[in-house]
């Protein structure tokens, strides 16, 4: 599929403009969902302001056959709810698009465009005369234009009705209400336009096996399955909602069933500072536990994080990355954390950095992060983002395997101490840079001291020069163990090209579109998706074997490839970035004319020597 392409049957995308805290997200949340039910892959973006009421946002809805997860980067259907963002909403509709709005005030300065069709409907009016009460009014209006929309793109009312049964299961006033606006909607529609329009949704069978579902939900999860008992943060946009979402699972999972007490520590924290202090102390103590943040966490825990880095102790942190510098805009994604979490606090440190694409691997990736931590005895960061963490996505029904147990790493039990001539906690024994190390109060004679101040590899008190070096060594052995044991990059080397596209996180839909739409332009790239840092070999030989990268991140300072350079022999010749930083997500037209822009002057030397030839 070409980008920007016509729209059509299950190929389409829908764009809400409304006002937050109008109720707008129970109205789109419902037509995405009932659009997933009917078999056809969709996907949904939600663009919101950072404060509570009153400013504008916007809702995305794409409908793609070909199960594409990124922004379309076009708009066919726009419903303009807001009168303040009127003018702006109605230039984003694609030649040929539909523009639905509010017809109870007629606009037509706003209207004036002879390339697309408006939908007038007068939903406040039908609002108005039927329901009382104004909050009631206006809640009623947003779900009377997803009826609108029920009846413009062909959707089943019947399974609309069923979706509102289940949300509003204990409140069933709340159902009649709420299918009465939908009805109001839908009937004046069916009344007084050609229903459905020639681009609609038609049922299929494509969504079998799959789940919607958010990435913080799905991390939630995954540390709930993974065997985290302690959860401490401070609340911070737009990690809250994971913290929530575990609360809510270990309050089912985390009770035992005949005492009813509950076995998790669920701790909001005065500050980022008092949250990673507490994982880190949890985790000594043999807890797993994990805290959740963005980017203006991450820098204050950085002191804490060198700790948990030089003293060993194992610990697990979820950065949900935004849009920076300074608070910058909460409510919207970026990539902008990769040096922060790669190099976080001062001195020689390298953190392990786990790089989810989407919430299925925030699931699995929530497991693997708390067996590495262990495992390595240090802090590992998974870095996802407000598109993954926050907005909904469908994919693949999470499966568990009921043989896992969690991998512990080397702590040694009663019996193992009680064979040893002395516990040296910061010893090299086997030759990967990892030490052992025991739990508080299994017997006395594994005492150490825990320390973030210089110390030996005996786990004593120094400033001896060469016995700080050697620790500091022994890490960096340690370092090269982490290597092996991160998950390996994601490799489509099909196209067999000296074209390669590197990338990172929530990119990774876009590219795997962009990468079809250039096999249609005649152009073939191979793909490497990083997932780890630090990276792996795989990752050096994709680099070496390709003429021509093009690096894909959404920040501005290029810090993927920053990364690359650093840790890799990459020569930096070859390197060619294509920066997305809106704090949208990124498309994948936004990468095929990047890289399209970039091949435009080889493609015509190619051919002028060519035609010389000739």
């Amino acid at each position: 599929m070409p980008v920007n392409s016509p729209a059509g049957v299950n190929d389409f995308t829908v764009k809400i403009a409304t006002v937050n805290g109008t109720g707008s997200a129970s109205a789109n949340t419902l037509l995405m969902k009932s659009i997933f039910r009917s078999g056809i892959p969709v996907m949904g973006k939600n663009y919101f302001p950072s404060n509570i009421q009153g400013l504008p946002t916007w809702y995305e809805i794409r409908v793609t056959r070909d199960g594409y997860v990124a922004r379309s980067g076009r708009v066919d259907i726009m419903v303009a709810m807001n009168a303040e963002t009127y003018a702006r909403d109605v230039r984003e509709v694609a030649p040929g698009g539909y523009l639905v709005y509010d017809s109870t005030w007629p606009r037509p300065a706003l209207l004036k465009r002879e390339d697309i069709t408006v939908l007038g409907v007068p939903l406040a009016k039908l609002c108005n005369e039927n329901f009382n009460g104004v909050r009631t009014r206006i809640l009623m209006k947003n779900i009377c234009y997803a009826g609108v929309l029920a009846a413009l793109l062909d959707l089943d009312v019947a399974r609309i009705r069923e979706l509102l049964a289940e949300t509003y299961a204990k409140k069933p006033q709340l159902v009649e209400s709420n299918m009465k606006a939908i009805q109001l909607g839908y009937d004046y529609a069916r009344a007084s336009f050609t229903c459905p329009l020639p681009l609609h949704a038609a049922p299929l069978e494509l969504t079998a096996g799959h789940v919607m579902i958010d990435g913080n939900t799905a991390a939630a999860l995954g540390c709930i399955f993974a065997g985290a008992t302690v959860a401490a943060w401070y609340p911070i946009t737009p990690s809250t909602s994971l913290m929530d979402a575990f609360k809510m699972f270990a309050d089912r999972m985390r009770v035992d069933r005949e005492t009813g007490r509950k076995n998790f520590a669920f701790i909001q924290a005065e500050d980022e500072l008092a949250a990673i202090g507490m994982v880190i102390g949890a985790m000594w103590n043999g807890a797993r536990a994990f805290t959740a943040t963005s980017g203006p966490g991450i820098s204050l825990m950085n002191e804490f994080l060198g700790l948990a880095y030089y003293a060993e102790v194992p610990s697990v942190i979820f950065d949900i990355q935004r849009v920076g510098p300074s608070t910058g805009m909460p409510t919207r994604t970026q990539q902008g954390d990769l040096l922060l979490c790669a190099y976080a606090s001062h001195g020689d440190t390298r953190h392990v950095c786990l790089y989810p694409a989407n919430p299925e691997e925030c699931f699995y990736m929530a497991v693997q992060a708390f067996d590495l931590a262990e495992r390595l005895q240090t802090a590992v960061l998974v870095v996802s983002d407000l598109d993954i963490g926050m907005n909904d996505w469908m994919c693949p029904d999470l499966r568990w395997d009921d043989s896992y147990r969690p991998d512990r790493g080397k702590v040694l039990g009663k019996e193992e101490i009680l064979r040893l001539e002395k516990l040296y906690r910061y010893f090299d024994k086997d030759g990967d840079g990892i030490g052992y190390r025991s739990m508080p109060g299994v017997h006395p004679k594994a005492a150490y001291f825990t320390r973030g101040s210089g110390h030996s590899q005996y786990g004593v008190y120094t400033e001896d020069p060469a016995e700080y070096q050697l620790v500091l060594d022994r890490l960096l052995k340690k370092w090269d163990t982490a290597k092996k044991l991160v998950p390996r990059a994601v490799i489509d080397a099909t196209a067999g090209s000296d074209l390669g596209i590197v990338s990172v996180g929530s990119c990774d839909g876009a590219i795997h579109e962009a990468m079809h739409v250039l096999r249609e332009h005649g152009v073939g790239v191979d793909y490497l998706r990083v997932r780890a840092f630090p990276f792996s070999e795989d990752v050096e030989k994709f680099l070496t074997g390709h003429e021509l990268l093009f690096v894909v991140e959404q920040n501005r300072d290029a810090q993927l490839r920053s990364l690359l350079t650093l840790e890799t022999p990459v020569d930096k010749a070859k390197l060619r970035s294509l920066l997305h930083y809106s704090g949208l997500p990124i498309s994948s037209s936004f990468i095929v004319e990047g890289v399209l822009a970039e091949l435009a002057p080889r493609r015509r030397t190619l051919e002028q020597g060519a035609a010389a030839r000739g």
